[in-house]
């Protein structure tokens, strides 16, 4: 390529977002571009043996002994599961505040290592796939892209329930008392931040009746991925630099084939000829191993076929004769074989399972699960169950149910050839080399 360019990705420190941002650093690798990822420590290795540079950061001081990637998450996750239990209004204070100011710490802790980045690579455009703002980015005055790897609701709207709190689009009544707790529990932390930003070299960060803005939107391209199908509909139109991609799910070359014991016809395995079900709670939510062995326990006394990412925490959790799995599974080729994906509702996991027209049970912890998991029960697309408070039958019969209405299985499979039909991975790499090429914004036709 004549006009060769340097595009560096900076995703969040979890496997979702950084997956999505290979994807798309693959597609501008392929057109010639060189594609950098910065990423924290405990990943170092991850993405140049997938054939990008790497600069590393941190976003605290080291520890006293070796992490694993996303350790940090894992343990923050595993700690605080008790909260999860609790009403989403009730979370605020316990969690979600928390882990924001968690996050807004480590964008503090980080921005001089990543000016001193920035500065060394000279990018093009710098890609960021986080949900709190790093003031290295705006400060910088170099082109960049925002990429919101979570249910829109995040892209805040009168018409939308507030983000993290899970209420159904059609009932307001219970939206009012939320944002007032929103506004108790966060203001001081996001007063402090928007004067961080500010002495950084960063824009201000907005406040307004819906809430708090904790990370800019970029004067050049923002993004995000939700199919137009589940999306929600808004009172005011997102910025013209906004667009929507239906899915970006990765194109991988990765292998994976269902064991004998459990394939159609296989004899001696019980369930060999029941559907196919996915469990996967994510890399995160995977480490409350009490949660992931109750599911476990459930399913195994299915007659279903069962294949179980077990996350970071495998060695801990029990599989059954109808099962399958290991603690990380290549989840974009597994997908396209099952007849039903139960998931913690993490925005990857959902729209991957969109991608592919598969229906979902989504048993949502935290963040943006909670909207994702209702979202897909008020449009039919699955079920919402209480993540802690299902019964077993609830669980086994909405598998029955949703595996046997075919009704919904057209109407996925409608939805998933038209979300393949836009091929959001490629869409987003011509976008991000439009600025990458121009230095200028890119706006909707």
């Amino acid at each position: 390529m004549d006009e060769r360019r340097t595009i560096v990705f900076f995703p969040e420190g979890a496997f979702g977002p950084t997956n999505n941002c290979v994807g798309i650093g693959r597609v501008l690798q392929e057109r010639g571009h060189r594609v950098v990822f910065i990423v924290e420590e405990s990943f170092a290795g991850n993405l140049e043996a997938q054939g990008f540079e790497e600069r590393l950061m941190r976003l605290g001081p080291p520890p006293e002994t070796p992490e694993v990637p996303g350790q940090f998450w894992i343990d923050f996750i595993r700690d605080t599961a008790p909260i999860f239990r609790k009403p989403t209004i009730e979370q605020l204070g316990e969690f979600i505040a928390p882990t924001w100011q968690a996050l807004i710490d480590g964008s503090k802790y980080v921005d001089d290592r990543l000016r001193a980045i920035f500065d060394e690579l000279d990018p093009d455009v710098i890609v960021e796939d986080n949900v709190v703002g790093f003031a290295a980015l705006p400060a910088s005055g170099r082109p960049w892209v925002r990429i919101v790897s979570c249910n829109p609701a995040e892209l805040k709207d009168p018409a939308i329930p507030p983000f993290s709190s899970g209420y159904p689009v059609a009932d307001r009544g219970t939206w009012p008392a939320f944002l007032e707790e929103v506004e108790r529990t966060h203001r001081e932390m996001w007063a402090d931040f928007d004067a961080f930003g500010r002495e950084h070299g960063a824009p201000g960060l907005a406040w307004t009746e819906l809430g708090p803005d904790l990370i800019w939107e970029s004067p050049w391209l923002n993004l995000y991925s939700y199919p137009a199908e589940a999306d929600y509909d808004r009172e005011s139109a997102l910025g013209p630099t906004w667009h929507r991609l239906d899915s970006t799910v990765r194109a991988t070359t990765e292998t994976w084939e269902l064991p004998d014991h459990l394939r159609s016809g296989a004899s001696g395995g019980r369930g060999a000829d029941g559907p196919l079900v996915y469990l996967s709670l994510g890399s995160l939510g995977s480490a409350d191993v009490g949660l992931m062995q109750r599911l476990v326990d459930v399913m195994g006394t299915t007659r279903h076929r069962v294949i179980v990412s077990k996350g970071p925490l495998a060695d801990q959790i029990n599989l059954h004769d109808n099962m399958t799995g290991s603690g990380f599974l290549p989840q974009p080729v597994i997908l396209p074989q099952v007849d039903l994906v139960i998931t913690h509702g993490g925005n990857n996991t959902v729209t991957e399972a969109f991608h592919h027209g598969k229906p979902m049970i989504v048993l949502p912890l935290f963040w943006d699960q909670v909207d994702n998991a209702q979202r897909v029960d008020e449009l039919g697309l699955g079920v919402r169950l209480s993540t802690y408070g299902f019964e077993d039958r609830e669980l086994t019969g909405a598998v029955d149910r949703l595996v046997a209405d075919a009704a919904l299985r057209e109407r996925l499979a409608s939805m998933s050839t038209r979300i393949r039909s836009t091929n959001g991975t490629a869409r987003a790499a011509q976008l991000i080399e439009r600025v990458a090429l121009t230095g200028k914004p890119v706006t909707r036709a």
